[in-house]
């Protein structure tokens, strides 16, 4: 398990940032906090991070008791199916709905928009949607969906995550979609340069 990020320094983090925001232009931010603990969370806001993900749905709800109105919550990680009442009132966007007992939830909870999880890669055991499947998913989802989200094969050269991106933004492209949320501290650079609009950082912004 990776370690908590704590003794967060606002200066350093605020540099982080400008430095990611000169390398990607106007592609937006979100700070993944699943290994920031509840007490350092207002030193993100200190440091300008506006919108953050939450990988899980207790964490996300704890989180939110303590600092809710510090910023806009995304949720990216794994959604059961029987979370989505935890999740979906609750965030501005779910980046990582894969599943039609996650479509079905959503009927009952409904939220403004979502986007797709695409496994493009194909890996096995891995979440998201076939992109041959994509259009009928699209289909029966009870909401709007307005983009696609991946994580490609865990890769030593960023520019061996490209092929991957680009594929997501075709399929994209292909269902007149927006949003792309693609791209983390170990490739986000390639993410932005294939058409990333949400990029999900963690460590980059920390360390």
């Amino acid at each position: 398990m990776a370690e908590q990020f704590s003794g967060l320094d606002a200066a350093r983090i605020r540099s982080n940032l400008d430095s990611v925001r000169e390398r990607v232009g106007d592609v937006e931010i979100c700070a993944a906090i699943k290994y920031v603990p509840a007490e350092e969370l207002p030193i993100l806001a200190e440091a300008g991070i506006v919108l953050v993900g939450e990988n899980r749905s207790q964490d996300l709800v704890a989180k939110q008791e303590a600092h809710r109105q510090l910023f806009s919550w995304d949720f990216i990680g794994a959604l059961q199916s029987r979370k989505v009442k935890d999740v979906a009132p609750n965030v501005r966007l779910i980046h990582s709905v894969a599943s039609d007992s996650v479509l079905k939830r959503l009927e009952e909870q409904p939220v403004d928009e979502v986007l797709v999880q695409v496994n493009v890669a194909a890996e096995e055991g891995k979440a998201g949607i076939p992109p041959a499947e994509l259009a009928s998913f699209i289909e029966r989802c009870p909401v709007r969906v307005s983009g696609l989200m991946t994580m490609p094969p865990f890769v030593v050269r960023a520019e061996d995550s490209r092929r991957w991106f680009a594929r997501l933004a075709e399929l994209a492209s292909e269902h007149g979609l927006e949003r792309l949320s693609m791209g983390t501290t170990q490739d986000f650079e390639v993410a932005a340069q294939e058409g990333a609009t949400i990029i999900r950082l963690g460590e980059v912004l920390y360390a």
